[in-house]
């Protein structure tokens, strides 16, 4: 290697760890912060514990409350990215296999989605849940969500489904396969990394989701874990290290599923994007 590949190389992960530690210094700190007393928190931020305080995660752990919302946000997530996943495949399929009058408007119109969040429509959506009687009820939230998430998973969908060659689809048909057997049998198999990417969009978007949740989920049982989040710092707020143990255990299913889900994520983007 010559002098300038070996300093662009050195200040590419020189670049890479600064960028690293503005993630896992916070991180650390919330660990260690959350295994102090909160005198200690208070008289030594940095410094090490001089008692390590356990307790305040198995504290955490052993609560019915905290499994319950982890529980709810996880039912919440996987019925959300369920429906999702089901109607975008389906409309993303029409808009990219199908030629019909009014094909891009309607596209058109649902690609619009991504410019109004969802604060927008607060009121009536909670107008509309109301009438509908689903308050105090997780389709309340489910299904708003999954409205919200379908602009971005049709233009994916759309997008990679167009990349399969119609000579496939034509086979399909000349063999006997229908439409829909074209459709469930062989495209969603090979857009299965496409469908992959958008799971794990619909997931992290749900399981991060605090807005809807306080507005629609105002029974305890129901709560999800960023609405619990909330709920303990207002209980605890004099008590900074067992909140910050509460908050450091509420990140790490989402740790966990990124760090699982974390290939699969990229792989299908840059298969959407070599191949779009």
């Amino acid at each position: 290697m010559t002098r300038q590949e070996i300093a662009k190389s050195i200040s590419r992960h020189t670049l890479v760890w600064v960028l690293g530690s503005f993630i896992v210094v916070p991180l650390l700190y919330a660990v260690l912060a959350g295994l102090k007393t909160t005198g200690a928190l208070t008289t030594n931020p940095i410094g090490l514990p001089d008692e390590w305080m356990f307790s305040n995660y198995t504290g955490i752990l052993a609560s019915g409350s905290f499994w319950r919302q982890i529980g709810n946000s996880v039912l919440i997530a996987v019925a959300t990215t369920l429906i999702t996943v089901a109607v975008s495949a389906m409309a993303a399929f029409a808009f990219a296999r199908y030629a019909f009058r009014g094909r891009e408007l309607f596209f058109t119109a649902f690609a619009a989605g991504l410019m109004f969040p969802p604060a927008v429509a607060v009121l009536p959506l909670f107008v509309l849940l109301r009438q509908f009687g689903l308050l105090n009820n997780p389709l309340g939230v489910i299904l708003p969500q999954a409205a919200f998430a379908l602009p971005i998973t049709i233009i994916i969908l759309r997008s990679f489904f167009r990349t399969i060659p119609a000579e496939l689809e034509e086979a399909a048909i000349m063999d006997g396969c229908s439409r829909f057997g074209f459709f469930w049998r062989i495209l969603l198999p090979m857009a299965r990394p496409a469908i992959g990417t958008v799971s794990v969009l619909a997931i992290v978007t749900s399981w991060n989701n605090f807005f809807l949740p306080l507005l629609v989920l105002a029974n305890e049982k129901w709560h999800t874990i960023p609405v619990g989040i909330q709920q303990y710092q207002g209980q605890y707020s004099t008590d900074y290290a067992l909140v910050m143990a509460y908050i450091v255990l509420a990140m790490i299913p989402a740790l966990l599923f990124y760090a699982v889900a974390e290939r699969q994520l990229i792989g299908g983007l840059t298969a959407g994007a070599t191949k779009g």
